[in-house]
């Protein structure tokens, strides 16, 4: 047997790519929706959208998948993608403009490591907006290992970062 080998601390996840059946839809939802910027279309069935000037943090494409339904709920594949917010204003904010537009939330959850909120794009693609608490906050067992749960976040008290 080899050794076992560690990925380094450093590592990060660097974006992710999605199929779409829509893509006109998709960049409504990605840029005008969560505000992330157009960097590029690759002609008529691709494009890439980041945040603050980045190449691509998401890659949305119809090259196999125009006019397609959803997934089935029940079939392997992408549970949701993660989008991470510096600031728990931040995401405040978010929850506003999610509000403000009566998109539908599929969850809103407290996992003492993070708060975050929970929908679906308009490809039913999970996507889960959250922030970070600082690691110095995250709860732990007696024993020193990690405890991260499940509970109801509390989205007033989030609305409330807004002043």
């Amino acid at each position: 047997m080899s050794e076992v080998y560690t990925v380094p601390p450093q590592t990060r996840v660097g974006h992710v790519h999605l199929k779409v059946s829509d893509l006109e839809r998709s960049l409504e939802f990605y840029c005008g929706l969560l505000g992330f910027e157009l960097t590029m279309r690759y002609g008529r069935k691709a494009a890439f959208v980041s945040a603050g000037g980045y190449h691509h943090h998401i890659g949305l494409n119809t090259w196999h998948s125009e006019g397609a339904p959803p997934a089935p709920v029940q079939s392997p594949g992408l549970y949701h993608t993660a989008i991470l917010y510096p600031t728990r204003r931040d995401l405040a904010v978010m929850f506003d403009r999610l509000r403000k537009a009566q998109y539908p939330l599929t969850g809103a959850s407290d996992h003492g490591v993070s708060e975050a909120l929970y929908l679906d794009d308009p490809d039913r693609n999970g996507v889960e907006l959250y922030w970070d608490r600082p690691k110095d906050q995250w709860p732990h067992f007696p024993d020193g290992s990690l405890n991260m749960y499940t509970k109801t976040l509390d989205v007033a008290d989030l609305l409330a970062e807004l002043g």
